[in-house]
């Protein structure tokens, strides 16, 4: 057992000096959890920002002109006045998201006990900003005419609805895309450089010096996925710290962050022992890579990372149960956003050791055919 330990010890250390003689994998670790992040974040946002609106008021009221105050930056830019003959024009080519028609008389109706309408008209090929405008335009339109009108929900309703939102009071979707694409670049570079770790081996000829050496599958394998994770959980963590938590402002309890390392740390355990298995079906680094993406990309969307698990066809919600990637992502809003303890994410970590152990056991006996062959 000591030797096999010292085995895996020598090992590591020669996978250590082995990545840091690749620039451009270390190029790529240092883009992907910085300047990768920073980018993915801030150009995909789910906030509605600078939605153009337009106003046909008819009516050029107070109550009329107050709501048109209401649309305030940066949800919407301010709004433009127009005339009903340029409705159909602005629509057409793109130049307003936004119509609102205020009818003749709104405010005399409305004060008479009638129910008059606004019209609202939405370009809705602008998917994002079409269906949570018409939500942001629909509330704030709501407060400002019992604003006005002086109403008192309690009057009306034996009680009063209060909302307390938690973990995200503002919806900033930075809080949460800032961690999930840090739980992402995880997947995807643990694959590449495991497999690329097992691929560099086999292209140079060095796979060859480990045969005649006194070390077994297992010592290759397991020293390849301890170096590989020791570097990525160093970067990913502080990644967390000065990307997520330092320029994005993300308010990640820094007590909660060992937990989170524990499992990342299970989760490179299972992504690098299927990163080798990969590695070990495609001979070459561009057959590695066109293999991997299409692995990533599906284990990706389907995580619960860019959409809500709950909103998939029950098949996938299913299948995707069985995919470290999702396991890992529900762990950290968990633990980062929900600030869970162990005895509450347990389940979490043993699901992912589980599905590590699977996988290095596959990895192990397709590495040690593979070893058999090339000797």
């Amino acid at each position: 057992m000591w030797r096999w330990i010292k085995n895996v010890y020598f090992l590591t250390i020669k996978e250590f000096k082995s990545l840091f003689t690749d620039p451009v994998l270390l190029g790529l670790i240092v883009y992907m959890f910085t300047i990768g992040i920073i980018m993915a974040v801030n150009a995909a946002s789910t906030e509605l920002k600078n939605a153009s609106i337009a106003v046909v008021d008819n009516d050029q009221s107070t109550l009329s002109h107050q709501l048109k105050d209401s649309l305030l930056e940066p949800n919407f830019k301010p709004p433009v006045d127009i005339q009903t003959n340029e409705v159909d024009r602005g629509m057409d080519v793109g130049k307003y998201t936004f119509v609102l028609d205020i009818p003749e008389n709104f405010q005399a109706d409305l004060l008479a006990g009638f129910n008059p309408k606004i019209q609202l008209l939405v370009d809705a090929t602008a998917m994002t900003q079409a269906a949570i405008g018409s939500s942001y335009i629909q509330e704030i339109f709501s407060r400002e005419i019992n604003n006005y009108l002086n109403t008192n929900s309690a009057l009306a309703s034996p009680f009063t609805t209060s909302m307390q939102v938690l973990y995200n009071p503002n919806f900033s979707s930075k809080w949460f895309m800032g961690v999930m694409q840090v739980v992402g670049n995880l997947s995807l570079i643990t694959l590449l450089l495991s497999g690329a770790a097992v691929i560099r081996e086999r292209e140079r000829g060095t796979i060859e010096h480990l045969l005649v050496m006194p070390v077994v599958s297992s010592e290759i394998a397991i020293s390849k996925i301890l170096a590989n994770s020791v570097i990525i959980i160093t970067v990913a963590i502080m990644s967390l710290f000065l990307v997520v938590r330092g320029y994005l402002q993300v308010p990640i309890d820094v007590t909660s962050v060992p937990l989170f390392a524990l499992g990342v740390f299970t989760f490179l355990f299972s992504t690098a022992s299927l990163g080798i298995l990969l590695a070990i079906i495609a001979p070459t680094m561009p057959q590695f890579g066109l293999l991997c993406l299409p692995i990533y990309i599906v284990m990706y969307m389907l995580s619960g990372a860019t959409s809500p698990i709950e909103n998939m066809p029950i098949f996938f919600q299913t299948i995707t149960q069985f995919s470290p990637q999702t396991i890992l992502s529900s762990f950290a809003q968990e633990v980062l956003f929900k600030h869970a303890t162990f005895s509450q994410a347990w389940e979490f970590l043993a699901k992912m050791f589980g599905m590590g152990s699977l996988f290095l056991c596959i990895a192990l006996v397709q590495f040690k055919s593979m070893l058999s062959r090339q000797g």
